[in-house]
């Protein structure tokens, strides 16, 4: 039995080419003291800021540095999980943006099957580190995110990848991948 909008969809993978990212650093915004996990293209010229929650900071963090705990966190039983359903998550997709707020999808193949599953950043760039997939982020989030930046008086979408870009590894609080 499935709760309204528990099941998860089974489509097909989207046609538009999505752009792939890396995790360049993880950081605390200064202003709200809110983790800010900030990604970057493959080819070093898109940054994209996407504020998280502190326990999934936490479990970004702890995959990035390769820490072992004596039990799973929820994020490793769920890896676990999808394994032993013979399950394989092939990516994550930061694929919309809705009312300022990031959406994501898990790709996983089930013996040939595609299922998509809707998840938060957050927990699908936790998910993407221990499957050790590819991380995405659609055009369309991208150029949404650029309008968004671009609506604000203070600061300019180039303002902000610039300001990125230019942080070096202490105030970034990056971690080496």
């Amino acid at each position: 039995m499935h709760l309204p909008g528990t099941k998860p969809e089974r489509i097909e993978p989207p046609a538009e080419p999505d752009v792939e990212v890396r995790i360049r650093g993880l950081m605390m915004d200064p202003s709200p003291q809110s983790p800010v996990v900030v990604l970057n293209d493959i080819g070093g010229e898109v940054v994209l800021p996407i504020w998280v929650g502190i326990f999934e900071a936490n479990a970004i963090a702890l995959e990035i540095e390769k820490a072992t705990l004596p039990r799973p966190m929820t994020h490793d039983l769920l890896r676990n999980v999808i394994d032993g359903l013979n399950g394989r998550v092939t990516k994550v997709v930061v694929g919309s943006l809705l009312e300022n707020t990031f959406h994501a999808t898990i790709w996983i193949d089930q013996q040939g099957e595609i299922v998509a599953i809707d998840a938060r950043p957050s927990d699908a760039i936790a998910l993407a580190l221990r499957a050790d997939c590819p991380i995405y982020v659609s055009r369309q989030v991208l150029d949404r995110a650029r309008e968004n930046a671009s609506g604000s008086a203070a600061t300019t979408p180039d303002d902000l990848r610039r300001w990125l870009e230019n942080l070096n590894d202490d105030e970034m609080g990056r971690y080496k991948m």
